[in-house]
């Protein structure tokens, strides 16, 4: 029985089609697929759920940045296998025989991530106690709250999960592209099965809290806290 399961799972997905491809194309699937069908979802997991760490004596201590050095490294490795991923790719007449869809889908993700690394520059000042403006005021597109700040986590947010559903996309196209085996088609569903779960269950412990109010607390005072949270199923709390 073991035997027979063994080699269901390295049959392709589609009986009438052989598995084969170049190295650079193989290559380049595993890339992104590490990227972003593990790598990224990993990443928003810990950002949006894990503010405030299970340990930490919220509102006690605050502006815990274990989430944040998370989220910058996995962007910047993410985005270097990205670009390794798509020169792998890039040699002249490669993308002609590439469908339309897969290619739209992969160049939107590309875009999407450049806009976010734009976005992330330019997000504005943080202000606050510990980065404080250039008079010695507290002030900061961050602190107070302002325009720009709100403009910029609005964009992060939305093309953040939008990147991921159109890679998604992208990358199930491509496993159909290649007629790929049946263990990888599991193996990638599984994986994206468990990370919903999991979203599911820290969702509704209510770990999912405002960035703002992790960061300064929950004093009413605040700017920040006198305006709604920023993105869909973001928590405050009382302290």
């Amino acid at each position: 029985m073991w035997e027979a399961l063994w080699q269901w799972l390295w049959l392709p997905i589609d009986a009438s089609r052989a598995h084969g491809l170049e190295q650079n194309v193989a290559w380049h699937g595993r890339l992104m697929v590490a990227t972003w069908g593990f790598l990224f979802p990993i990443s928003i997991i810990i950002t949006r759920f894990l503010k405030v760490t299970p340990r930490q004596q919220w509102p006690n201590e605050l502006d815990n940045r274990f989430w944040f050095r998370v989220h910058v490294a996995a962007q910047v490795s993410g985005g270097v296998l990205t670009a390794f991923a798509v020169w792998l790719v890039w040699s002249p007449g490669s993308e002609g025989n590439l469908p339309w869809l897969h290619r739209l889908c992969g160049w939107s993700v590309v875009s999407l991530y450049c806009a976010q690394f734009i976005g992330g520059i330019a997000r504005g000042t943080r202000g606050g106690m510990d980065e404080p403006a250039p008079d010695g005021s507290i002030h900061g597109d961050h602190f107070d709250m302002t325009t720009r700040r709100v403009i910029f986590e609005y964009a992060h947010k939305t093309l953040g999960y939008t990147s991921i559903v159109l890679a998604a996309m992208a990358m199930l196209l491509g496993l159909w592209i290649t007629n790929a085996y049946i263990w990888m088609w599991l193996g990638l569903f599984g994986w994206w099965c468990f990370s919903i779960t999991v979203y599911a269950a820290l969702q509704r412990k209510g770990m999912a809290l405002d960035t703002y109010q992790a960061i300064w607390g929950p004093d009413p005072n605040l700017p920040g806290n006198q305006r709604k949270p920023i993105g869909f199923g973001i928590q405050r709390r009382n302290g």
